[in-house]
């Protein structure tokens, strides 16, 4: 090979078309630098040692032959011949001399990087395999990464190690199973700025959601100090979604954030150690506060999106992307310092939808972030360092602090994976996303809860927590091809109360939400009573007042607090339908289970029948609640102006009376939701009597009815549907009942309003699905698990209809 050949490539010159010359990692580097620094989406300027240097270097040491003669034969099952093996072919490349015209052209560009960014420039010098991110896989880790590297030798010492990455066991093992050759691959070296993330924060995201596919958020992780903490999984970092279409229209706000533990840093060390970095513990004012403001999070949607659309137009089609960022903690700038295309979700193929459900109830004995949707069982296996490797056995549960790249072999066997460490971008939670296996991953007490040896049920069915059940539990999967089913002319909307679910929920056939009851999102995310946040000084019992200043600590006020967390959880569930309607209606709490949050017995009395006592529409202009329902309205507002989910439709519960419908929306308009400004729709829940026999009067105040068929029916009949010694006189499909309903849905036809079901009726009789079509209903709303069947039936009963 002539002398005067130039192994180095600016990120300027280089193009993604360049991956057989430096690789992914260096060639998304170049066609981002390139192509989107004019966007504004920064990229640190580096330069790339190619793939044809490695071959170069082995060529002028004679080393093809003795690298065959290391790994021809090779049987990759068998780890310690694996390790002999692999340490030999590392061997072989380390003693390699960088030829001299190598090392002159890589000094000449590390002084050209000096100049630009100063001498006491530190660098990262990272791996980039040829056959790297390409679609179908995603070669997380495999190759090694040295950080804050200083001066000539070090660097030079840096690319030697790096080159002979490319034999590691893991990397090696890694090749076999995707199907590549190791003398067809070569490594190119990328050489670029530093980013001080050291002094403040880096981490991980995608444009899309990793666990269910979800295409319209941005999803980003983080951490303090240098990133490799999150790529590892080595800690727990914050979370934050961003809201895709909306962003678009220039609306600015963070859809969702979640608070990670973040109990190390990854930070440069002193010169004293060889190591060029070290982990140190964060301080609790560091772990109680997010890495990075919002600001900084809708600069980093802004960069995803930026990156997705062109990676999509370069493609012909929808590119999702997997990123990592860092903030320079000296200049302030975030940085993109790799992009590559996602290489799970992307590649799942056809309309086939999976569900998993527990057959079984039982109370989890560790829970954590669940990665995936399937539930999976298996003997547990704690495995506390890479020797006990040999001993797990197929289908084995993998319990571990957490795992790295040399733990793959044993993964790909594993029917689930759990850890004490990390967040849904580790390596644990990339890896088993790419093999088809759940894992619960932050655990921290995974490996000394769980006993060895012992079987568990792991489930992520559940929403974002995933858990990890003592035994084995039964469980049954569905599977349905959505491809060529059909959509009736009734709108089938779903009841959905749990934002965590939401995303993967948005995927069943559905025209909207037809019932979002906000009260899960203050029992289980606010646990609070709005009145006591408002008032805590009226909470006569001090633990409790401690209670809820720790729940509150980390927001501007207990105000802010409630306001925050109601948006977060009802905007992710407007975010996942957008721009489908989602119907929120405002707390329906009875008064005795208002007095079960958090400081709720101070402000709430004892009623001989709550069902039909201070609920609901009577509630809020009341001088015992008013300011609690100002608190509600604010995140309404603040999800429809500020998110911009104008797809949500506000709903008022058990409205008695029409002049206690016209006191409400006189008090919604003041506190800036005044019915028919920016789009708001408002609608009644229809479950009084009294809201059909006055249909027409409540159809000048409403948009729309939503018939509760549980209420009108226990109202209809006088039976108290708690009362388990009427329960058999409780039926929503006696011929009273089925009346009432008929004169809601002629009612508001009659008065050109929207009349939908969100009872739990046609989910449970599929009479009453059929019952609803026939007099004309507009929706039914329906519990995700009917959606299926009941979407079947109302197509058949409309076919009939249609016959007749």
């Amino acid at each position: 090979m002539s002398q005067q050949a130039n192994y180095i490539r600016w990120f300027n010159e280089l193009t993604i078309d360049d991956v057989p010359l430096v690789g992914g990692k260096n060639a998304s580097l170049g066609e981002m630098y390139r192509e989107l620094g004019a966007q504004g989406v920064e990229i640190p300027n580096g330069f790339a040692v190619t793939a044809e240097a490695y071959r170069y270097i082995l060529e002028k040491a004679n080393g093809w032959a003795a690298l065959h003669e290391a790994l021809d034969n090779l049987n990759p099952e068998d780890v310690n011949d694996l390790a002999k093996r692999a340490r030999k072919a590392r061997e072989i490349i380390y003693a390699a001399p960088l030829p001299d015209d190598l090392q002159q052209q890589i000094l000449t560009a590390y002084k050209q990087l000096q100049n630009e960014y100063g001498e006491e420039l530190s660098v990262a010098v990272r791996s980039s395999a040829t056959a790297e991110d390409l679609p179908t896989a995603s070669f997380a880790g495999q190759q090694d990464t040295y950080l804050n590297i200083r001066g000539e030798a070090a660097l030079l010492e840096s690319c030697k190690r790096c080159f002979a990455s490319l034999f590691t066991d893991r990397a090696i093992h890694y090749r076999v199973d995707q199907g590549f050759d190791h003398f067809k691959l070569a490594l190119s070296i990328g050489i670029m700025k530093m980013v001080r993330s050291d002094l403040s924060a880096s981490g991980v995201m995608f444009s899309l959601d990793t666990e269910s596919g979800f295409s319209d958020v941005v999803f980003i992780t983080g951490a303090y100090g240098l990133g490799e903490n999150v790529v590892q999984g080595s800690v727990d970092p914050d979370e934050f979604y961003v809201h895709k279409p909306t962003f678009e229209q220039g609306y600015r706000a963070v859809l969702r954030r979640t608070l990670g533990a973040k109990k190390i840093k990854m930070i440069y060390s002193d010169r004293s150690t060889r190591e060029s970095t070290q982990n140190i513990v964060t301080s609790s004012e560091e772990r109680n506060r997010f890495c990075i403001n919002d600001e900084d999070v809708l600069t980093l949607a802004d960069y995803a999106i930026k990156i997705e659309k062109h990676y999509s137009a370069k493609a012909g089609k929808a590119k999702p992307m997997d990123m990592e960022w860092a903030k320079d903690g000296i200049d302030g700038k975030l940085y993109i310092v790799q992009a590559r295309p996602e290489t799970v979700v992307s590649q799942l193929r056809g309309m086939m939808l999976e569900q998993y459900t527990l057959n079984e109830s039982a109370v989890a004995i560790v829970t954590g972030h669940s990665v995936g949707s399937k539930i999976a069982t298996g003997n547990a296996r704690i495995i506390e360092n890479p020797q006990q490797l040999s001993s797990f056995k197929a289908g084995d549960v993998l319990v571990a602090d957490m795992t790295t790249p040399d733990w793959e072999p044993v993964m790909k066997i594993a029917s689930a994976i759990v850890t004490n460490r990390g967040g849904r971008t580790c390596h644990a939670a990339i890896i088993s996303r790419e093999l088809g296996v759940p894992a619960v991953v932050g655990c921290e007490n995974a490996t000394t809860t769980i006993q060895n040896n012992t079987p568990v049920t792991v489930s992520c069915a559940e929403g974002d927590v995933g858990k990890v059940y003592a035994g084995i539990l039964d469980f049954n999967v569905q599977t349905t091809d959505l491809a060529g089913m059909k959509r009736p002319k009734t709108h089938i909307m779903l009841n959905i109360a749990n934002p965590e679910v939401a995303f993967k929920t948005s995927f069943l056939p559905n025209d909207g939400v037809g019932l979002m009851r906000m009260e899960f999102i203050i029992t289980e995310y606010i646990k609070a009573h709005p009145m006591a946040l408002i008032h805590p000084e009226r909470v006569q019992d001090a633990s409790e007042r401690e209670q809820l200043a720790k729940l509150t600590r980390h927001y501007a006020s207990p105000q802010e607090f409630f306001i925050s967390k109601l948006a977060e959880g009802v905007g992710t569930i407007g975010a996942a339908f957008y721009p489908k309607p989602v119907v929120v209606r405002m707390s329906d709490f009875k008064t005795n289970e208002y007095a079960t949050l958090l400081g709720g017995r101070w402000f709430e009395f004892d009623e001989e029948n709550p069902m039909i006592g201070f609920r609901g529409a009577s509630r809020y202009t009341h001088p015992a609640y008013a300011e609690g329902f100002a608190l509600e309205c604010a995140a309404m507002k603040r999800i429809r102006d500020d998110m911009g989910l104008t797809n949500v439709i506000l709903m008022i519960p058990f409205c008695r009376r029409v002049q206690e419908a016209k006191k409400v929306l006189d008090y919604m308009a003041q506190l800036g939701l005044k019915r028919g400004e920016n789009g708001l729709q408002i609608y009644v829940m229809c479950e009084i009597p009294n809201n059909v026999i006055s249909i027409d009067a409540f159809s000048e105040q409403f948009d729309g009815f939503s018939i509760g068929s549980n209420d009108l029916t226990q109202l209809t009949l006088g039976v108290d549907r708690d009362s388990a010694i009427l329960a058999e006189d409780f039926d929503e499909r006696d011929d009273g009942v089925k009346e009432m309903i008929r004169l809601a849905v002629t009612g508001a036809k009659r008065n050109g309003r929207h009349c939908g079901l969100c009872g739990q009726a046609p989910s449970d009789y599929p009479e009453m699905a059929q019952f609803l079509v026939e007099v004309g209903i507009d929706s039914m709303s329906l519990n995700p698990d009917t959606v299926l069947k009941t979407t079947q039936l109302v197509l058949e009963t409309e076919e009939k209809l249609a016959k007749n």
